[in-house]
């Protein structure tokens, strides 16, 4: 769930009904269950393969059967890889492009018809791999940048109809993270500590997903950014910065 679980729990918290989307049924049963637990608000998991059209439409049309509509989507899917551009198979450059940036088009086009006479809101999660250089893992830049380019695109088609899209980009220290970081020798962890004190004004580290990010994801959400759209919003400490 990475920097999905502490949104849906505050969301939740907010009173908000949600539904979690993902194709790991036990973390993502866990997360609703945990964050309906704790209320008021709650939480239904559906298994969902963003990449697969069929999905998508059959889970979207249960979610808003059950909620009696739809408000709002975060489209959060993505794969990270890393490998040299000149040794990618074409399977894992499809299989990269297909959760993150077919996924906001399937998930975004299948919220249109939900959201289109009472509009809502959209995000879609991008990286700032998709805004800097990003060595090794060249096809989830890619990726990443095309969300955010289809993101800026169809918020001037949907934006008559009262629907918003914006892309979030966050820098959050996330259980694959934390895995990375206790893999580096002491040495290593050292040196990436003093790399990221250099790079992140703020606080000189990734933020904390439940108090960094998830209330700016229910903000981005409410009635009161109906007039913020198409926008690249960084929720990063200053890691990256967008014009």
């Amino acid at each position: 769930m990475a920097s999905g679980e502490s949104p849906v729990r505050v969301l939740c918290a907010e009173g908000a009904l949600v539904a979690v989307l993902d194709v790991l049924d036990d973390a993502g049963q866990a997360v609703a269950g945990s964050a309906t637990a704790a209320g008021p608000g709650r939480a239904v998991y559906h298994s969902c393969d963003v990449t697969s059209r069929s999905s998508v439409t059959e889970v979207f049309a249960a979610v808003a059967a059950d909620f009696g509509g739809l408000d709002s989507l975060v489209h959060g899917a993505g794969v990270e890889t890393r490998t040299p551009a000149e040794e990618l198979t074409d399977a894992e450059w499809d299989h990269v492009i297909d959760v993150s940036l077919r996924g906001a088009f399937l998930t975004n086009r299948a919220a249109f018809p939900l959201l289109q006479a009472g509009g809502g809101r959209i995000l879609n999660v991008a990286s700032g791999a998709g805004l800097d250089p990003f060595p090794g893992a060249a096809h989830y830049s890619a990726a990443k940048a095309g969300v955010m380019a289809w993101t800026r695109s169809v918020a001037h088609e949907w934006g008559r109809h009262g629907i918003t899209l914006n892309a979030i980009v966050p820098a959050m220290w996330t259980p694959m993270y934390q895995a990375t970081r206790d893999h580096l020798t002491p040495e290593q962890l050292a040196a990436h500590d003093v790399f990221m004190a250099g790079r992140i004004p703020v606080g000189g580290k990734l933020g904390d997903p439940t108090t960094d990010l998830a209330p700016v994801i229910v903000t981005l959400l409410s009635d009161v950014t109906h007039f913020v759209t198409g926008q690249i919003i960084c929720i990063d400490g200053g890691l990256s910065s967008v014009r």
